[in-house]
């Protein structure tokens, strides 16, 4: 059997402890240590039986082939170079880092080392998201021309009371639209332009509570992704997929596709079909397939293995991370009254 690969997770925070537990639980790898120096490092260390320690440095000498870096967005770059100038492949949670330049200094880094860096966008790591794209790709929905994604939801008013969430830089846009923009670009690649609103007419707060976007793909297609963290519904990724148990889950759709030839609605990934002549009169033939349930952070963590042993490329590159930050920050220039931004 392939030895498992020796990983540390740094940062100790709600994120870092799901990422120190996949670790723990995986066949492919071993949590070496959690690097965080504040005593909420050392108590997860504790609770998953491994090493602590209060830096990278602390660590070199543990044999660490990678780490998994989830501290906060503030300082992915700067932990991200320190792992590269280790020579240490590297996972950075989303968004990589939180402005384009940082992301842009670290691929750059990255790619002038040699070492691996990838980004922490999981989803695309959930089989019904890789059986949606295989579908499209198929050709079983013919060319897709629109789509729609949807974040709909309500945080609760104790969210806001930690006072960094109610500033800008914190709202639904950059901390969870980012993955629905990440799995638009999956499944219908680049974006060309941008054209976006937004709103925090209910609370009042600095950061945005809703926002529309009209997103253009240099394929021609053309998609609506709306967020809103005040409306109180099921539509999202969060509520539909059963992805995180920390959420009731809702039988409905967040994602409609549509192509010349079919149309696929997920999470379900109802495909349907004309019966016979493509028209608004022909009944549809529906399709389901089965897909297995498994955790999309766990096979992440399987996949950064195969990545440090050079059996395959990331699935979700530092690259990857940085184009969809391009994607976001275009968002947040276009609402501040930028009109159509081009990529």
């Amino acid at each position: 059997m392939t030895r498992p690969v020796r990983l540390a997770v740094m940062g100790a925070g709600l994120i870092g402890k799901r990422h120190a537990m996949h670790v723990k639980a995986s066949a492919d790898a071993e949590l070496a240590c959690v690097i965080d120096p504040t005593p909420a490092g050392e108590a997860v260390a504790r609770d998953y039986g491994t090493v602590w320690a209060k830096s990278l440095d602390a660590a070199i000498g543990m044999g660490l082939e990678g780490v998994i870096v989830a501290t906060p967005n503030q300082v992915h770059m700067r932990n991200g170079l320190d792992c590269i100038a280790a020579g240490i492949p590297a996972l950075v949670e989303k968004p990589l880092c939180d402005n384009v330049a940082d992301a842009e200094t670290l691929v750059a880094a990255a790619d002038a080392a040699g070492v691996a860096l990838l980004t922490g966008h999981h989803r695309r790591h959930n089989l019904l998201m890789q059986k949606a794209k295989e579908i499209i790709d198929s050709g079983a929905i013919g060319t897709p021309v629109v789509a729609n994604a949807m974040f709909w939801l309500f945080k609760p008013d104790d969210y806001f009371d930690i006072g960094w969430r109610r500033e800008k830089g914190a709202g639904p846009v950059f901390l969870n639209l980012i993955h629905d923009v990440d799995n638009l670009r999956y499944l219908l690649g680049e974006v060309a332009a941008v054209t976006a609103r937004e709103s925090n007419a209910v609370r009042g707060n600095a950061v945005e509570e809703t926002a529309v976007i009209l997103l253009e793909f240099a394929s021609g297609a053309l998609a609506t992704a709306s967020v809103c963290d005040t409306t109180v519904a099921p539509w999202s990724w969060e509520m539909t997929t059963g992805e995180n148990l920390a959420y009731p889950r809702a039988d409905e759709h967040c994602y409609l596709v549509g192509g010349t030839h079919g149309s696929l609605a997920l999470p379900e990934l109802d495909l349907r079909t004309a019966q016979g002549q493509r028209s608004w009169y022909a009944p549809f033939d529906l399709t389901r397939p089965g897909i297995p349930n498994e955790d999309p952070l766990a096979r992440q963590v399987s996949q950064f293995a195969r990545v440090i042993r050079g059996k395959e490329a990331p699935l979700v590159s530092g690259r990857d991370g940085l184009e969809t930050l391009r994607v976001i920050e275009a968002v947040k220039r276009s609402a501040a009254g930028g009109g159509r931004i081009t990529l």
